[in-house]
């Protein structure tokens, strides 16, 4: 296992991991599947937050990633980021998220970061245990404010202050 940087020759890979989800569940709202260009594009501009982007690999195998994005635009914002994982469905209950998102979370104390934010599209009980099990705490709930596959979903924030929990 190996956890790194994120580049742009990753893209094939991330756009792999991600439109699985956009097709066949409610986690992300987007609904229609990416190409490799366009996850590149996207690529290039979170890489150019100075945010950490990392993907996971096992066996030379990009089998996940995570990334911060800025929490809002305004300057005071600037100490609360907002978090993200994927795994491969290969890749999940073995352990690798909790690495990669640990990893997230070590950079992101690096970088001064006070507050990451978790954004949940529920149900998703998986994503709620590692994100409690991480410190994340729940803070509320926006009922019924996606609409995706004919159906209204609600979704869930958790928060990590993430100096109260590498005490």
């Amino acid at each position: 296992m190996n956890i790194r940087d994120t580049h742009l020759n990753d893209s094939a890979a991330i756009t792999a991991i991600y439109n699985p989800f956009i097709r066949d569940t409610t986690i992300t709202f987007e609904e229609q599947p990416l190409s490799v260009e366009q996850m590149s594009a996207r690529l290039q501009k979170t890489l150019s937050t100075g945010f950490p982007c990392l993907v996971l690999e096992v066996d030379n195998e990009v089998i996940g990633y995570a990334y911060a994005s800025p929490w809002h635009i305004r300057s005071a914002y600037r100490f609360t980021v907002e978090s993200t994982i994927y795994l491969a469905p290969t890749a999940a209950g073995n352990g690798f998220g909790r690495k990669l998102y640990s990893a997230l979370l070590d950079r992101l104390k690096q970088q001064g970061i006070k507050n990451v934010m978790g954004v949940i599209a529920l149900p998703n009980l998986p994503s709620v245990r590692l994100h409690e099990s991480l410190g994340f705490k729940p803070v509320g709930e926006f009922y019924d404010i996606g609409f995706k596959f004919n159906r209204h979903i609600s979704v869930g924030y958790w928060q990590l202050d993430i100096e109260a929990s590498m005490r």
